[in-house]
């Protein structure tokens, strides 16, 4: 069995699947021998005019295309780093991350080229895939897998991909991931969703995302099965998989939500569509999708970092990631003491949320988690008293089961009373017609914090301010102060390119309507005007 993804693709372009469909994008169509041969020939042309002296890091910037899964392949093949840049960052920024991975080679299609029009790319050599100068390296550098010279035989722990984080909490950060954790997650999904040759795996979420790596490529790779890179569309969601015949796909963030607020069809389950696997999925979303398309969907916890491993097992309450494995538990960051078990009254509302609200840790260490490259203060900040803090908010319940409670930076504080902003994000995606929430806080007039939502309502729905008023009364696992002072009735969150939620700038706008209309509560009241 293979030990890295080196070897994992070497078996496989010399394997029984060698000949079957690879790759699927609109009118190509490769077997993953044409695939791979391709990819070991790209490698071979990086690998010819790299700087020996130098890191041989090579970055990125080609969207969902065949292209970038060719890339993924090439560097697995020719033993080099893969950097896989945020295709919506730009200028000094995007500069700043080339920079920050040590990339010596920039590959890049004509649909992302201007982004590096006018940055100073100094020392680093930029390959335009449409260019001449592209296809006459590739011709000088034809090859097969099985005669490609490995810039190095790579081991389980060496770095396959740097991929970024995705911004949510701060400037993104270069997560070295290792051919191990690729090859790990990869099969680990093969086996419990039972993934062929036979399927054909969907892959819209961004690839330079470690969700698409791990959670998708990798399956697709550890299974022999056809992929298809797509640009995620929720109107042509259906449509593709129909074309395709995809039977899995791969989700972070919100794209269950932004399929399901477009209009329903009587025939919609009528598609090839088993299995949707990923995270950040409500529970209403979960099921209201599964029902919808008629397959299976699975939701489960992870990181750029995969240091802290949460999985649903069968019997996962409402609400609940699910269980972690040995070492991950909820720690008071402050005492570097384990939080106790949540304490909840008769209509289920967390009582005691000031001590049994902590950071989700993985006692053991660092797990999967390699390390920041090129970033020491954020490796110690991640890696303190031996343990590897997540950022992420949690709370356990005296049957271990794990329920988010946000971000470190979602505490608020509001009439003196500590708020988390994930059980009320909870409570409001109950109503039928949000399609999409988010809670924050914004500063109190006289001190503290105060609670703001911002909704995003399904296409063509409508909601009152008395209507909310009415359910928020109904809701008895919702403190009065939870009720948020400000609403956001908006037409769209500011989000990453991996569909999560930037609400830092929400918290920066303050209580103002934005691109949408502002509800206020009274002070002292429950009534929105």
């Amino acid at each position: 069995m293979a030990d890295d993804v080196q070897q994992l693709l070497r078996e496989l372009a010399g394997g029984p699947h060698a000949d079957r469909v690879g790759l699927m994008h609109d009118d190509v169509v490769q077997t993953w021998r044409e695939h791979l041969d391709e990819a070991a020939t790209e490698a071979a042309a990086v690998i010819g005019l790299a700087d020996p002296v130098r890191p041989l890091h090579v970055g990125v910037l080609l969207g969902n295309t065949p292209a970038m899964l060719r890339a993924m392949a090439a560097a697995a093949l020719g033993g080099y780093v893969l950097c896989g840049l945020n295709t919506t960052r730009r200028g000094e920024a995007l500069l700043a991350d080339v920079r920050r991975s040590d990339c010596q080679v920039l590959v890049v299609n004509a649909e992302h080229r201007e982004l590096v029009d006018g940055l100073d790319l100094t020392g680093v050599r930029v390959l335009d895939t449409g260019s001449p100068e592209w296809a006459d390296l590739l011709a000088a550098s034809a090859t097969t897998v099985e005669d490609l010279v490995a810039h190095r035989e790579v081991e389980a722990m060496d770095t396959f991909m740097m991929i970024f984080t995705s911004g949510t909490s701060g400037e993104p950060k270069a997560v070295q991931v290792a051919h191990l954790m690729v090859l790990f997650s990869g099969l680990n999904l093969v086996e419990r969703f039972s993934v062929t040759a036979d399927d054909v795996c969907y892959l819209s979420m961004p690839l330079f995302h470690s969700n698409a790596v791990v959670a998708g490529w990798a399956v697709a790779v550890g299974a022999g099965a056809a992929m298809v890179p797509a640009r995620f569309s929720a109107s042509g969601f259906l449509a593709d998989v129909r074309r395709y015949g995809a039977t899995y796909m791969n989700y972070v963030g919100k794209p269950l939500a932004y399929v399901l607020a477009t209009p329903e069809q009587p025939d919609d389950a009528d598609n090839t569509l088993r299995q949707a696997f990923g995270n950040e999925a409500s529970d209403r979303d979960i099921a209201e999708f599964s029902r919808r398309f008629g397959c299976q969907v699975m939701d489960g916890f992870g990181s750029t970092e995969l240091a802290v491993i949460v999985t649903r097992a069968e019997g996962t309450p409402p609400g609940s990631i699910g269980v972690g494995l040995d070492g991950v538990a909820i720690y008071d960051s402050e005492t570097v003491t384990e939080c106790p078990p949540a304490e909840f009254d008769e209509s289920g509302a967390l009582v005691n949320a000031d001590v049994a609200i902590g950071e989700l840790v993985n006692t053991q260490g660092a797990g999967y988690f390699q390390g920041y490259y090129n970033d020491d203060q954020a490796n110690d900040e991640r890696m303190r008293h031996g343990m590897y803090w997540s950022g992420d908010l949690a709370y356990k319940d005296a049957d271990g089961w794990i329920y988010l409670a946000g971000r470190t930076a979602d505490w608020m504080r509001v009439d003196g009373e500590n708020l988390a902003a994930a059980p009320i994000e909870r409570v409001l995606m109950r109503l039928p017609v949000v399609s999409q929430v988010a809670v924050y806080a914004v500063p109190d007039a006289h001190v503290g914090d105060q609670v703001m939502a911002a909704l995003v309502l399904a296409d063509h729905a409508e909601l009152t301010p008395v209507e909310l008023e009415a359910f928020l009364a109904d809701q008895a696992d919702l403190s009065p102060k939870a009720w948020p002072r400000y609403v956001r009735i908006a037409p769209s969150l500011p989000s990453t390119a991996t569909n999560k939620v930037i609400k830092r700038e929400l918290a920066a706008q303050g209580p103002t309507a934005g691109n949408g209309v502002l509800w206020t509560r009274e002070e002292r009241g429950r009534s929105y005007a």
